[in-house]
C-alpha cells in the first residue's frame, strides 16, 4: 500500500472510533464473550411458600384451607385465568410479560424429606432421598468439565455443598478486593513458596497445598479482571441485592466463570407468614429486576440463565400460628432471554389430591431441570454429573 492509501485507510479507521455505534459494537463483542453461557443459581432458603407465590386465586380448596393466609384475587398479579403472582413480585411481572420468565410448578422428588438440612443437601447434591452424597452437582460439574476453582463462584464467605466436588471445589467470594488482599498475606505467600513435590504427594497436606494454590490464583484473577467494570445500575439497599450486583460485575467484566450461586434466607415461615414472605419476596423481586437490567445494559442477559429454587414448599393447610409448616413440592423460576417455553410451564397440581401429609404431590423431578440446564445450556453430558439419565424438559 502506498503512503496516500495508508493515510486514507488509517484516517478512516481512526474516525470510526468516534462513532458511538461503532464503539458500542466492539463493546458488545467483548461483553458477550462470543456466546459464553452462564448459570446463576438462587436459593430461597427456609422453604418458600410456593402456594402463596404462584396463587390459585379461583380455587375454593385454597381459600378453605387457608382462611387467614390465602391471598385474595384482587391482590394478585394475574398470569392466567387460574394463577397469579404475589403482589410483591411486581418487578417479575414485567419479565413474565416480555417472555423472560418461565414458572415450573410441582417440582420435587420421590419420598421427600422435610428437614431443612437434609432437603437442602438433596437439592445441592442431586441425590435420591435415601442416598447420601458428599459432592454437589456443581462440584461434580467442576470435576468433569472445568480447570479452575473460579469456574464456579458462590457470592458468600463460605462454600455450599453444591459447589464442592470430589476433586475440585468452587470458590466463595463476597468481596473480591478483600479476598485478593487476604491471598497476598506475606505469611500465606511464604507457605506457598515453600511447598514441594513431597508435600503434594502426601494426601492431606497435598490437598491443602493444592487448594491454597488454586485459591490464591483465583483470587488474583477474579480481582484483576472484575475491577475493570463498575456498574452504573441502581440496586436497592439489600444484602441480597449486593450479592447480585457483585455477580453482575463478574459477568459483565467477562470473568470466565460458568456458574454463580447466591441465597436469600428467612423463608421458614411457621409464624406470621404474610408479613415475612411479603418482605422477602419484595427483596428478591426488586433485586432481581436490577440485576437483569444491569445484564441487559451490557448485553450479557441473553447468555445468562437464572434458576431460583427453595428446598421445599409449605403444607397446603395453614397452621395455628398464622403460618405454614414444611411441605414438599414447590415452584421453580427460570429467568433468561432465550426461553423456549416462557410463562407457565405447567399447571398447578390438584389441591384435591394431596399426599398423606397434606402436601402438593410432585410432578417434575428437580433433577430433570438440572439435566436440562447441563445438557442444553452448559452443553455437557448431564448423566456423568447426575449419575442417572433424566428426561429433559423444554424450557430452553
Amino acid at each position: 500500500m502506498d503512503r496516500r492509501g495508508f493515510i486514507k485507510n488509517s484516517t478512516l479507521a481512526s474516525s470510526l472510533f468516534f462513532i458511538p455505534s461503532f464503539v458500542r459494537a466492539f463493546e458488545n463483542i467483548a461483553a458477550n464473550k462470543l456466546g459464553f453461557k452462564r448459570l446463576v443459581i438462587i436459593q430461597l432458603s427456609g422453604g418458600n411458600d410456593g402456594l402463596n407465590t404462584i396463587i390459585p386465586f379461583n380455587n375454593d380448596i385454597y381459600y378453605r384451607e387457608r382462611p387467614k393466609l390465602a391471598i385474595q384475587k384482587k391482590h394478585t398479579l394475574k398470569l392466567s385465568d387460574e394463577l397469579g403472582l404475589h403482589s410483591s413480585l411486581l418487578p417479575l411481572k414485567r419479565l413474565y410479560d416480555e417472555g423472560s420468565l418461565s414458572v415450573i410448578n410441582n417440582v420435587g422428588y420421590p419420598n421427600p424429606n422435610r428437614s431443612h438440612f437434609r432437603a437442602t443437601d438433596i437439592w445441592q447434591t442431586a441425590s435420591h432421598s435415601n442416598e447420601q452424597l458428599n459432592s454437589g452437582w456443581i462440584g461434580r460439574y467442576l470435576d468433569q468439565f472445568s480447570e479452575q476453582s473460579h469456574n464456579a463462584i458462590e457470592i458468600d464467605e463460605s462454600l455450599s455443598l453444591a459447589l464442592k466436588g470430589e476433586r475440585k471445589n468452587g470458590i466463595a467470594v463476597k468481596n473480591p478486593r478483600m479476598l485478593y488482599r487476604t491471598s497476598q498475606d506475606p505469611y500465606l505467600k511464604n507457605v506457598l513458596n515453600h511447598y514441594d513435590d513431597a508435600h503434594l504427594n502426601e494426601h492431606n497436606l497435598g490437598y491443602l497445598y493444592k487448594t491454597m494454590i488454586a485459591a490464591e490464583s483465583s483470587a488474583t484473577y477474579i480481582y484483576e479482571t472484575s475491577k475493570t467494570i463498575k456498574s452504573s445500575q441502581d440496586y436497592p439497599n439489600f444484602g441480597f441485592a449486593n450479592q447480585l450486583k457483585t455477580t453482575a460485575q463478574f459477568i459483565n467484566s467477562g470473568l470466565d466463570t460458568r456458574v454463580y450461586y447466591s441465597s436469600l434466607n428467612g423463608f421458614d415461615t411457621h409464624v406470621n407468614q404474610p408479613n415475612i414472605q411479603k418482605r422477602l419476596l419484595n427483596i428478591y423481586a426488586k433485586s432481581m429486576a436490577s440485576f437483569v437490567d444491569d445484564l441487559k445494559s451490557q448485553n450479557t442477559f441473553n447468555d445468562t440463565l437464572i434458576l431460583t429454587f427453595s428446598e421445599f414448599g409449605r403444607r397446603v393447610k395453614q397452621n395455628a400460628s398464622n403460618g405454614t409448616d414444611h411441605g414438599s413440592a414447590n415452584n421453580v423460576f427460570i429467568i433468561g432471554g432465550q426461553l423456549k417455553t416462557p410463562g407457565l410451564y405447567n399447571n398447578l397440581a390438584n389441591l384435591n389430591d394431596l399426599d398423606a401429609n397434606g402436601n402438593i404431590k410432585f410432578e417434575i423431578d428437580f433433577r430433570r431441570i438440572y439435566a436440562t440446564v447441563l445438557k442444553k445450556w452448559l452443553e455437557v453430558d448431564d448423566s456423568k454429573i447426575l449419575n442417572t439419565d433424566f428426561n429433559q424438559l423444554n424450557f430452553i
